[in-house]
């Protein structure tokens, strides 16, 4: 297991640039990999902050950045894009990146609009926008309780159930296939596809090519009978966006919004089913589900980093020489541990939701992303509580495996026992 208190030693992967002085910047750096990092990256981030808001660390394969942990400095950097661009070609290390690398699916140069700066950027979002803008909530979350109801049915009758896999994973893909207007043949194909890109492995690149024919045919579709959903409304936009943009676009909005919000529901239901505040009492003392969301956000957050950002020339951060073209990584669940902000949710201070968790600045969470992520998780956690009153744990609290991801903080699995019951 991994001690963080002693930070590694990384200077054999690098080669000292032209200028530098003879001992590395990234000597003893932080690893961010490993069962003990993923088990507990909250008690990483508290080690590494003795040593400051921006610390060196490497990724999995021993690939050198800087984690932003502070929160002021983390604001910083996503305020001022034009300095920490987000155009990952910007890299000073890619001849040192192989091609098989583990994170190359975040980093690796897409022409999404998650990778483009300026007004490229604010044209392809902006469009993005509008068109969620355009979603009905009422419809949303009538959705939302459809789709939560039925993946009840299909297990309610058993006492028993994975609410990771049976009920939070299949949930906002399911509600986005709804939103995109797709054939239900399509939404299930969809399903596990995107589920099997995530996992990553040989498999990944072959289903991103199915998932990417599939988001083609679709666009297809609503050119010949467009209708109120997503792409018909980006086709008509303004913006004109190309066959490739609309495609990659799409498929953006899809991922950001399946993986957080099945993560941010899944959370949600641990902190609900092992924290004595949200236990039903006979005063009906119940911390609301509401504010579990807002808890999960600043305690948990399903995205716990973004990589990354590059600076344009050498910098000064949080006390630290940053080259032009070092990687920065993002800590967005580090910054909203910082000491200096967090609230105090013992202490009744629940409504504070000045968290990083959905990103900040020109390259967050698009709005109103965030608050129809907020809806399709407040009716899944409370369609699973109205239905399955009595559900508890199947298995100790502390026995609960957590994905091996950097980016998402996320259970394998949340086994659960209750009293069974019929289909609706």
């Amino acid at each position: 297991m991994t001690d963080y208190t002693q930070p590694t030693d990384a200077t054999s992967w690098f080669a000292v640039r032209p200028g530098e002085p003879e001992r590395n910047a990234f000597e003893g750096a932080f690893p961010m990999y490993g069962r003990a990092y993923h088990q507990d990256p909250a008690r990483a981030f508290d080690e590494m902050r003795r040593h400051g808001p921006v610390v060196p660390i490497v990724l999995e394969g021993d690939v050198p950045g800087w984690l932003v942990l502070g929160y002021r400095e983390l604001r910083y950097v996503l305020s001022n894009p034009k300095l920490f661009v987000r155009d990952s070609r910007h890299w000073n290390q890619w001849d040192h990146i192989p091609p098989d690398w583990p994170l190359m699916a975040y980093v690796g140069y897409q022409p999404s609009m998650l990778f483009e700066v300026g007004e490229a950027h604010e044209r392809r979002a902006g469009a993005v926008s509008d068109a969620l803008s355009q979603a009905d909530q009422f419809e949303l979350r009538s959705t939302c309780e459809r789709v939560s109801e039925g993946l009840i049915n299909a297990f309610i009758g058993s006492g028993r159930a994975d609410l990771m896999a049976q009920f939070a994973n299949p949930i906002p893909l399911l509600v986005l296939g709804s939103m995109l207007g797709m054939p239900d043949a399509d939404t299930r194909a969809l399903v596990g596809e995107v589920a099997t890109t995530l996992n990553g492995g040989p498999a990944a690149m072959e289903a991103y090519g199915r998932v990417v024919s599939i988001m083609s045919g679709l666009l297809e579709l609503k050119r010949r009978h467009p209708g109120p959903d997503l792409p018909s409304r980006l086709l008509a936009h303004p913006a004109r966006l190309t066959d490739e943009e609309l495609t990659q676009d799409l498929l953006l909005t899809m991922t950001a919004g399946h993986d957080p919000t099945a993560t941010w529901i899944g959370n949600t239901l641990q902190l609900m089913l092992t924290d004595d505040r949200f236990a039903m009492t006979l005063s009906g003392g119940r911390r609301s589900i509401g504010q579990a969301l807002n808890e999960v956000l600043w305690k948990e957050a399903p995205g716990q980093i973004s990589i990354g950002r590059w600076p344009v020339i050498d910098t000064q951060l949080g006390g630290r020489r940053i080259n032009a073209g070092d990687l920065l990584v993002c800590g967005l669940a580090a910054a909203n541990l910082d000491p200096q902000v967090r609230p105090d949710f013992y202490g009744g201070s629940v409504g504070n939701h000045a968290h990083m968790s959905f990103g900040y600045g020109a390259h967050g969470c698009p709005h109103p992303a965030p608050e129809l992520a907020e809806v399709i998780a407040h009716i899944a956690v409370e369609t699973l509580l109205d239905r399955l009153p009595d559900v508890v744990l199947a298995v100790p609290p502390e026995t609960l495996e957590w994905r091996m991801s950097i980016q998402m903080r996320s259970l394998e699995a949340l086994p659960v026992e209750f009293t069974p019951g019929y289909p609706s």
